[in-house]
């Protein structure tokens, strides 16, 4: 005697064992409890017979399941560098800087580029700017917590023959030293900027010049604004 339920556990047992004998063109006749033929469950055992389930996955399918969640992975890794600064207590996010910009900045250190100056980017983002003083006669160095916007950087300033001249260091800003500048550059917000501005008073050597671009500090004057808009630079000097 065999109950309806029991039939799904019978097909398994013979098709991992191997038996042949269920067949779907000849199904075993089922009875129910009372001794009569149960078409219905005879019908189960032979539709079961014919596909029991539980079958190895195919090889393709793996293949494809683990080249998604190697490419998934791949995406959060990159990704979780761009990300995790708006979850600082200030946010600095990555915004490349136009041409505009760049333009201003290197009128805003005209006259700068002599006696071995030095510069630092705070938040140096794709490096253009470290570059580009770097081109100009400054030992510029570039200050970022973005790992991959640093090795992409340094592979351009490779490329731009200025290896030696821009440099590139994955740093919290907040944790480094600036007194070995006397040129700064800073694309900030706005909620940086007097906490930003107390600690360039504290560590610049008089002398230094602080160029900042999109927002200006709360407190000090600038000597010189260039520009208008988004592209304003303010220029200081300590």
């Amino acid at each position: 005697m065999i109950e309806c339920r029991e039939i799904v556990d019978t097909v398994k047992q013979e098709a991992a064992l191997g038996d042949k004998t269920v067949s779907a063109d000849t199904p075993n006749i089922v009875l129910d409890k009372d001794g009569k033929v149960c078409d219905v469950c005879t019908d189960m055992q032979a539709e079961f017979a014919k596909n029991p389930g539980g079958l190895p996955a195919k090889r393709a399918g793996l293949i494809i399941a683990g080249c998604i969640g190697g490419a998934g992975l791949a995406i959060t890794t990159i990704c979780v560098p761009f990300v995790l600064p708006a979850l600082r207590a200030v946010c600095l996010p990555y915004v490349p800087a136009t041409t505009t910009q760049l333009a201003n900045v290197s009128k805003a250190l005209r006259g700068r580029s002599t006696n071995h100056p030095t510069l630092v980017d705070i938040g140096s983002g794709d490096g253009r700017i470290v570059i580009q003083a770097a081109k100009g006669g400054f030992a510029a160095h570039g200050v970022e917590l973005n790992r991959w916007l640093v090795y992409f950087s340094r592979w351009s300033a490779w490329r731009g023959g200025v290896r030696g001249q821009a440099t590139f260091a994955r740093q919290d800003l907040w944790k480094s030293d600036m007194s070995k500048f006397n040129n700064v550059v800073i694309f900030g917000v706005e909620q940086m900027m007097n906490q930003l501005e107390s600690k360039l008073e504290k560590e610049l050597v008089e002398g230094s010049v602080v160029v900042a671009c999109r927002f200006k500090f709360p407190t000090w004057k600038p000597v010189e604004e260039i520009g208008v808009g988004v592209d304003t630079v303010w220029r200081y000097q300590r």
